[in-house]
């Protein structure tokens, strides 16, 4: 019977990237919601971006896999409500992507950093609101106790990998948006909404650590809503 946390551990070792990427590295094609327009007509948010970064947080329960969410407080000026991963701006005085997820954990659930282990990086995701965005992924510790600071999230929970890994959970969807239309992924969970960038990221995170479930082509199904 195979080990999951080991399974997990070389899949992440084999996929992940284990250096975050350069700032607007003109190299680099970003993904973001641009990416997912059918008719590829989305405009790209030009740089200079604004560099932010979110973890990733993955505990190993007794019953399973786990990934850690939050639901932004109703009173925040941007993006209230939405279910997030713990993250923000990088600031000058953080040394790097990881460090300012991890910061920013800390200060939105109480995570402290000495209970995470950092597995790597995924694809830095392009807002559409010029936000470029790295995804830090970390193996939280399993004994690890989530404090959310209320001026910031209204909740944590933790949603089942195997949810966030099953490709047909995750549908395409659009709504106009500053007079344009948006596409994005969307899955529920319960009764919670997974949407936009946090989606993207967490599709991301599929896409890489299971490849052998990737169809030929995008599995997403249309809608509009």
């Amino acid at each position: 019977m195979s080990d999951p946390l080991a399974d997990f551990l070389a899949r992440a070792a084999s996929s992940l990237s284990p250096d975050p990427p350069g700032p607007d590295d003109p190299t680099s094609n970003p993904r973001g919601d641009h990416s997912l327009d059918p008719d590829g007509a989305e405009l790209i948010p030009q740089p200079p971006h604004r560099q932010a970064a979110v973890l990733v947080p993955v505990l190993f329960r007794a019953d399973g896999p786990t990934l850690v969410l939050t639901q932004r407080a109703a009173n925040l000026r941007d993006h209230s409500g939405q279910v997030a991963l713990p993250g923000g701006k990088i600031d000058p005085s953080d040394p790097g992507p990881a460090d300012a997820a991890l910061r920013e954990a800390h200060e939105e659930i109480g995570l402290p950093p000495a209970a995470v282990r950092l597995l790597g990086y995924l694809d830095p995701y392009l807002s559409g609101t010029g936000f470029l965005v790295t995804p830090v992924i970390g193996l939280v510790a399993s004994e690890a106790t989530f404090r959310p600071n209320p001026t910031e999230v209204a909740d944590v929970f933790e949603v089942p990998l195997s949810v966030l890994m099953d490709r047909d959970r995750y549908l395409l969807r659009s709504r106009a948006w500053q007079g344009r239309t948006r596409w994005f992924y969307a899955l529920t969970f319960g009764e919670r909404l997974i949407w936009g960038v946090t989606a993207g990221i967490l599709n991301n995170l599929r896409e890489r650590l299971y490849p052998d479930a990737e169809p030929d082509s995008v599995n997403a199904r249309r809608s509009v809503v």
